[in-house]
């Protein structure tokens, strides 16, 4: 989960940075951006956002309902669904490659190939965050991190707490920060370049994940 986590920062990168200032997995930014926007911010996307929520939320609920009936913790439908996402963003990588437009320009309007991936991105990372909340593995959404940050100031010895899991939400902390990096320096290559290994890593967590729970 830890590693998704960073998969994740690598998404939101290109999201925000490439399609027009859109989180497809952090769903706070983008109910924020909403809030700014139709207030009459200046120059703030209002149907990327959309889109990103209502692909997430459509990603969630189908994944929720699939998993439904599945056994506690690590399944074979687990993997299935981390492999599946992990294909589309590989497939996504390779379809944005070839798209005029793309990286959007501050300012500009999306171009309708660009507002396609921008909801194909939000429903891969629902699934993924629905798939996450299923195995509940504390601290670690892959998708947000702000709950993690709260409990690792109000948990801490400081607070008067045991400072249990610090490792664990320093960690989930870390590394969406550092796949936001990484998805941002591969941006000034290639856009498909972060969708690229943010895929890749998801289909090697599906793998590793199966075969330790077999």
């Amino acid at each position: 989960m830890l590693v998704l986590t960073f998969s994740t920062g690598i998404v939101d990168a290109v999201g925000y940075l490439g399609l027009d200032r859109v989180f497809t997995a952090n769903m706070t930014g983008n109910v924020v951006i909403l809030g700014m926007a139709l207030t009459g911010a200046e120059d703030l996307p209002v149907l990327g956002p959309v889109l990103a929520l209502v692909g997430f939320l459509l990603g969630a609920l189908v994944v929720g309902r699939v998993l439904r009936r599945a056994a506690t913790g690590w399944t074979t439908a687990t993997t299935v669904v981390l492999a599946v996402v992990g294909l589309a963003l590989g497939a996504l990588a390779a379809v944005t490659a070839t798209l005029a437009g793309v990286p959007v320009e501050q300012g500009s309007t999306p171009p309708a190939a660009a507002l396609l991936v921008t909801t194909v991105l939000g429903l891969v990372m629902g699934a993924q965050a629905a798939a996450a909340r299923r195995l509940a593995v504390k601290d670690v959404t892959t998708v947000v991190v702000t709950s993690t940050l709260t409990g690792l100031a109000a948990d801490s010895r400081l607070a008067g707490g045991t400072g249990e899991g610090w490792r664990r939400r320093l960690g989930a902390v870390v590394l969406i920060g550092a796949g936001a990096a990484v998805g941002a320096a591969l941006l000034r290559w290639e856009i498909g370049a972060g969708l690229a290994l943010a895929g890749l890593i998801t289909v090697v967590v599906a793998l590793l994940g199966h075969w330790r729970a077999r």
